[in-house]
């Protein structure tokens, strides 16, 4: 382990040097960020996940940048390049950025203007221009003709030596560091439309002429205008006050004032406009790309985690209906474990008759399958159906729900639907999902590819692999926080669990049914290639609520089990009286069992698990009504108070789902009475909220809303 790492990391996230070495050797050893922030907190200090991920995140740059200087500092060697000087700057370099500039002067060079005037024999030439003295440049062109090498005119000699100057100047590692600094402070994107491209490109028309600093352009315009370019809609450029970087230039490089410091003067001017202005134009592109990639992924995986985390209803009977006008609704009937167990389809909207035989056969199926809810899509024909069954004087005690069906077809297409209902067309699986997704959404949306969700804002743009870390831990985090049951999860729930993946996820449903359900923790270990690593890390988040062991329904990790069994022999109880009764939990002095590996952290998380086994962190299933008389964007009026749903947030504000089809948008000034910088800050997807409508534009299709003075949050 580098220790250097460990000091720098330390010092930028304002941890202890001894937390980020533990973190980093547990990382090494392969133990998740779940696993380390839930049953190591002895060893790290209690880092939770986000520190435990900045620090895997800066620790693989940093040994990027590690491999890249032994790179370069091998090729130097090799090319006899590398000085003691060359060499103690590389060794300090503390950026990849800084590291590439020192290496610039030393790449292998294209064949560039400078490389062609240095064949041609002209960098004495460009060497005494340089050092600026009292010649004249003519003469001392004159000594460098040449028709051999194609130097036959004076000019054409001073030409080159300026090119080999120009070159010197956008190589210098200083010059660079400065006017990065420039670009930095004064640094502004502009976009205009490529000509004859305005009707085509209308989407992009707020960027026809546009211009803004970079420092401050977010993510989703500088994402907006990278599209619209790579649509051939736009062109975008990076510039800076052209004067102040060339003062930078000339202070740096031109001195004195006689003919040799003009031709300098001519070749820094040259130097910027052609060489170094590109290359920092394409390296803030760069720069840009990478920022709105960051915060893009960010919002993102914030939007994903409050959808895998929305309350769950539980266990109940449902039937779930994928609804449709001219195809009819497909219906279908699942226990409280989520298996099918009937299908089929009514016609509701197409006429009175089969209007009145579809009311027929819903009540016939809810009171065979003795139905507890009724889950509804929220697409095309979802509030009509919803209204179609209101009125069907249904038993009280079923409620109806719309349930938001994003991402339900993808899964009907998938592998793991055709593998799970082989003989069930894809309508029918997209309504198994939408049932599913009411009674447990995290475990049904792992099955769907995130990207597929609809919550993200220009996720086809970003980084892909960037991108697919951040959802994957959002994912892994979700899952092993709310843990999973191991006897009824699926494969892509399972693959998700701290240290299993999808080989050993694979394996423990095959083991499953084959020879039924686990009945302790411990047979986990009979899973094929369920070796001690993955027990360690992954048993503390597979739940066995029936378990002849109380402790495997709970987040009590086995490696535990003993201290709970020693608290329950001190009292002279069982487990399982410490989990009924809190007052002999008050009993225990928990310093008692503090020992070199468990401390008092650990201790602590045992007795919130004693009080609540296998505790859910999500918040209860409050079911969002809808205004039963508002179901299409027609019906709305400027002034309304609404019930909605959060179903996404950007960086410009958040979508809400109202029950008219069509999402409206709270702009981030609308979110709130104050200002609101970042909307993920205030509020998520799943939010129950109340809204004003501020403005219906039915052309357009397009509905402002308000949280202000309206009521806001729900809880």
């Amino acid at each position: 382990m580098n220790s250097i790492h460990v000091e720098k990391i330390a010092a930028e996230l304002r941890l202890k040097p001894l937390q980020v070495q533990a973190a980093v050797a547990l990382l090494d050893d392969d133990a998740t960020i779940p696993f380390i922030a839930r049953y190591r907190k002895e060893t790290t200090g209690s880092l939770d996940e986000v520190a435990v991920t900045a620090i895997r995140d800066r620790v693989a740059q940093l040994r990027e940048l590690d491999k890249r200087r032994e790179a370069i500092l091998k090729s130097l060697e090799e090319r006899d390049l590398l000085t003691g000087e060359l060499k103690e700057k590389i060794l300090g370099a503390g950026t990849m950025t800084v590291l590439e500039d020192l290496y610039l002067p030393f790449r292998p060079k294209r064949r560039t203007r400078a490389a062609i005037a240095v064949e041609r024999g002209l960098e004495p030439l460009a060497e005494l221009l340089f050092a600026q003295d009292d010649i004249d440049p003519e003469t001392e062109a004159a000594n460098f003709l040449n028709h051999q090498k194609e130097v036959n005119t004076v000019e054409e000699a001073i030409a080159g030596a300026r090119d080999i100057i120009a070159g010197w100047v956008s190589e210098d590692a200083d010059a660079r560091t400065r006017l990065r600094q420039l670009y930095f402070d004064e640094g502004r994107m502009k976009s205009k439309a490529l000509e004859d491209k305005e009707e085509e490109g209308s989407r992009f028309a707020d960027y026809f002429d546009w211009e803004e600093p970079i420092r401050t352009a977010p993510s989703h315009r500088i994402l907006a205008i990278r599209r619209g370019q790579a649509e051939s809609i736009l062109l975008s450029s990076i510039i800076v006050p052209r004067d102040d970087a060339l003062l930078i230039l000339e202070t740096m490089f031109v001195s004195g004032n006689n003919p040799a410091s003009e031709q300098t003067r001519q070749a820094v001017a040259d130097s910027f406009s052609r060489l170094i202005a590109p290359a920092m134009e394409t390296e803030f592109f760069d720069v840009l790309k990478k920022r709105a990639d960051k915060e893009a992924i960010r919002i993102f995986t914030a939007n994903l985690r409050g959808l895998l985390m929305a309350p769950p209803l539980g266990r109940k009977t449902i039937l779930a209906i994928d609804p449709g006008f001219r195809t009819g609704c497909k219906v279908v009937c699942l226990d409280n474990r989520g298996n099918l167990k009937y299908n089929t389809a009514i016609f509701p909207h197409n006429s009175e008759n089969e209007k009145k035989m579809a009311g027929i056969e819903i009540k016939r199926l809810c009171k065979q399958f003795e139905i507890e809810v009724i889950a509804i899509g929220n697409g095309t024909a979802g509030r009509e159906t919803e209204s179609f069954l209101r009125e069907l004087d249904l038993p009280k005690d079923i409620s109806v729900e719309m349930v938001d069906e994003s991402g339900a077809s993808v899964y009907s297409a998938s592998d793991a639907a055709r593998e799970e209902f082989p003989d069930r067309d894809i309508t029918v699986r997209g309504a198994v999902s939408i049932g599913r997704r009411l009674t447990d959404p995290l475990a049904e949306l792992v099955k769907i590819d995130p990207k597929s969700i609809g919550i993200g804002q220009y996720q086809h743009d970003v980084d892909q692999a960037e991108l697919k870390r951040g959802l994957d831990d959002t994912v892994l985090s979700c899952v092993n926080s709310v843990g999973v049951d191991v006897n009824t999860a699926s494969v892509q729930l399972l693959t998700y669990v701290s240290g299993l993946g999808r080989r050993l996820a694979e394996n423990i449903v095959a083991y499953r049914n084959e020879n039924g359900p686990f009945k302790l923790r411990e047979d986990l270990k009979k899973v094929p290639r369920f070796g001690p690593k993955a027990f360690e890390q992954a048993a503390g988040f597979l739940r066995i609520p029936d378990s002849r062991n109380p402790l495997d329904s709970s987040g009590v990790h086995p490696e535990s089990y003993h201290i709970v069994e020693a608290m329950a022999r001190d009292l002279k109880r069982h487990v399982k009286d410490l989990m009924r009764n809190g007052d002999w939990r008050d009993n225990i002095d928990l310093n008692r069992y503090v020992s070199e590996t468990v401390g008092l952290p650990t201790l602590q998380d045992i007795m919130e698990e004693l009080a609540r086994p296998g505790r859910d962190p999500r918040q209860r299933h409050e079911p969002i009504r809808f205004n039963p008389s508002i179901k299409t964007m027609e019906d709305l009026k400027p002034g309304m108070k609404l019930q909605g749903m959060i179903t996404n947030v950007t960086a410009f504000g958040a979508f809400v789902d109202i029950g008219v089809h069509h999402d409206g948008l709270v702009h981030k000034s609308e979110l709130a009475d104050r200002y609101v910088p970042d909307p993920s800050g205030l509020v998520k997807v799943h939010q129950p909220v109340t809204v004003t409508v501020l403005s219906v534009d039915l052309e357009r299709r397009r509905i402002s809303l308000s949280m202000k003075n309206s009521g806001g949050n729900q809880k």
